[in-house]
């Protein structure tokens, strides 16, 4: 079952680690910004050491470029920042447990729809084929300018 990840958290620095073993996917994070994305999430959980995600809503203090694409276009979403599930622990239902907590917190708060990018160039084909599963639908694309990296954009309606 998830866990809140919280400052506190005992697995925050395994997590960051794994974080950075997948930053071609999901972005390197140096400590302080790894806390700062937990302090400031709407949702952030973890299944131990093994996966964990982190979820922004509209008004959180949030630079990406991807978020910003998103609140230039919604008053009010989830912004699925980064889930990751270590190699070992794939097929295990970790990453569709952490999305339906997800869905219940968004749901819960009243939220219409959820939102993510996934990476287009390099292409992520187990991530489209996951997103794809839940419903989530394209809703726009971008190339990422300096970093060789082009995203598509995704919704999920509640």
């Amino acid at each position: 079952m998830p866990t809140p990840l919280t400052l506190a958290s005992p697995s925050l620095e395994a997590l960051r680690i794994l974080n950075n073993q997948h930053a071609l996917e999901l972005s390197f994070a140096d400590e302080a910004h790894f806390r700062h994305l937990i302090a400031n999430a709407f949702f952030a959980q973890n299944i131990g050491t093994a996966s964990f995600l982190i979820a922004f809503d509209q008004d959180g203090a949030y630079l990406s470029e991807n978020f910003l694409w998103f609140r230039q276009r919604f008053q009010r979403f989830i912004y699925i920042d980064r889930i990751v599930t270590a190699d070992h622990a794939r097929g295990q239902g970790h990453a569709a447990t952490l999305y339906n907590a997800l869905f219940a917190a968004a749901r819960a708060a009243e939220y219409e729809f959820v939102t993510c990018e996934i990476n287009a160039e390099p292409p992520n084909l187990a991530s489209d084929a996951f997103h794809a599963k839940f419903g989530f639908v394209q809703a726009g694309s971008a190339e990422l300018p300096g970093r060789g990296k082009s995203v598509r954009y995704f919704i999920k309606n509640l």
